[in-house]
Formats: C-alpha cells, sequence, structure tokens
C-alpha cells in the first residue's frame, strides 16, 4: 500500500529541548501503524509536530506526497489530519451535541453532516442517550467515545490517537477498540496509534515502531512484532 504519512529524519522538541531525534516512519493508506514505547519517548511529541503543535527543526512530514511541516494546524486540519489528544480534549462545559459540532466546523455541507452525526452514533450509541448532556458530566470512556466522535466528523484522512485507553477501566478499553476496528473497516481512514498498552496496540496495528528516547529502536509487521519474545520482554512489558 502507499504511504499516506510519511517522516523522513524528522527533529523536533521544546525550545532548546530536542525530543525526537531523525526519525523515519510511515503510515499506510487505509493502514493502522502503532507507535510505542515509554513514557518520555516522544511519541506525544511526534503526533504535535505531525499536527504543526510544536516546532520542527529538521526532516520532513509528507501527508499524500504533499510536505506539511511548516504548516499551520489549522491547514494541516483542512488537509485531512484529525487529533484525539491525551486527556482527550473534551471541552467539558459545552453539551456533547455542541462539541461534536466543533468537529465539523470546516464542513459547508449540512445535510452531510447530520448523516455524519447519525454515523456516529452507530459506532457509540451512549452519545445519542447523552447529546444534551454537559460533556464534563460523562465518564471516562464516554469522553473518549466523544472525542473520537468529533474527530471523526472532521471526515480526515488521517487520525491521531494518543493513548486511547489511558485510564480507562478494561471493559471500556476493550469496547473502544473493538468499535475501532468498525471504524477502521468502515471509514477506510488511516490511523496512527500511539498505545502504552503494546498488546492491544499490535492487535489492531499492521506496522510499528518503537520509540527510546526520541529514537526509533524497532520497526516491522506488528505480528512480527508481538511474536518476538526477546522484544516483548525487553521493550514492551508483557
Amino acid at each position: 500500500m502507499p504511504a499516506l504519512l510519511e517522516t523522513r529524519g524528522l527533529h523536533a522538541g521544546y525550545g532548546e529541548t530536542r525530543v525526537l531525534h531523525g526519525i523515519d516512519f510511515m503510515v499506510e493508506q487505509g493502514g493502522v501503524t502503532a507507535l510505542l514505547g515509554a513514557n518520555g519517548a516522544g511519541k506525544t511529541t511526534t503526533l504535535r509536530a505531525i499536527c504543526g503543535m510544536i516546532r520542527i527543526t529538521g526532516g520532513e512530514i509528507l501527508l499524500a506526497n504533499e510536505r506539511i511541516d511548516g504548516k499551520a494546524t489549522e491547514d494541516i486540519v483542512q488537509r485531512g489530519v484529525a487529533h484525539v489528544p491525551d486527556g482527550r480534549g473534551t471541552f467539558v462545559e459545552l453539551t456533547v451535541e455542541e462539541n461534536l459540532r466543533l468537529g465539523a466546523f470546516v464542513r459547508k455541507n449540512r445535510a452531510g453532516v447530520a448523516e455524519d452525526f447519525e454515523r456516529m452514533f452507530g459506532y457509540f450509541p451512549r452519545l445519542r442517550e447523552r447529546f444534551r448532556q454537559q460533556a464534563g458530566t460523562l465518564s471516562g470512556g464516554e469522553q473518549q467515545m466523544l472525542a473520537i466522535a468529533r474527530a471523526l466528523l472532521l471526515r480526515p484522512k488521517l487520525l491521531l490517537l494518543d493513548e486511547p485507553s489511558f485510564g480507562l477501566a478494561p471493559l471500556i478499553v476493550q469496547e473502544i477498540f473493538s468499535i475501532m476496528h468498525r471504524i477502521r473497516a468502515d471509514e477506510g481512514v488511516s490511523i496512527l496509534l500511539v498505545e502504552q498498552n503494546a498488546s492491544l496496540a499490535l492487535d489492531i496495528a499492521e506496522q510499528a515502531y518503537l520509540l527510546e528516547t526520541g529514537r526509533i529502536v524497532i520497526s516491522g509487521l506488528a505480528a512480527e512484532i508481538r511474536r518476538d519474545d526477546s522484544i516483548r520482554r525487553s521493550y514492551l512489558g508483557y
């Protein structure tokens, strides 16, 4: 499959602090790529660099063969990149409906947006039940569902997911990952998944990259990495 997203020699960080040191990876069109690693490895920084949220000091980021490094975040969003950040980014004072409408703010086709709302309710029925409810009163799992649905309302080519399982009960995590399988099949969206639960991530991904202190130390097919006992014991902790 051709690459939808590709980084080449990507360097990035915060102020004088360098976090990424020349990383290369790709996300295939319609595929799921997992970015694994311990806290502080540079996973979230990678997603922020793709979105134009931090300064890139070297290298290139290409989306559908077009360079997006150096572009404003809003331009990257309009090119089809949606980001579900760590902590979910829910606007807690707004209702579920208002949060969802923010996800579709760049779209002009109101009929298409209405159809997509119904599609999101098919994936996440609890959002319909809580449509008028203040988002801050939702459970953690419901807020994660809201964050994913809001991102999908952008009709993205690429969905960036940052730790979707964080802080959630195991049954809720299983439910969300099951829904992600459906979304991937139905929507044809490419996914770059940052996840500390390596076992979950390797279940859904085809390709995986392991980051350590801002450098990619292992890459390959997710199934092969899952079967490699030495990698699992040394790097993935299960």
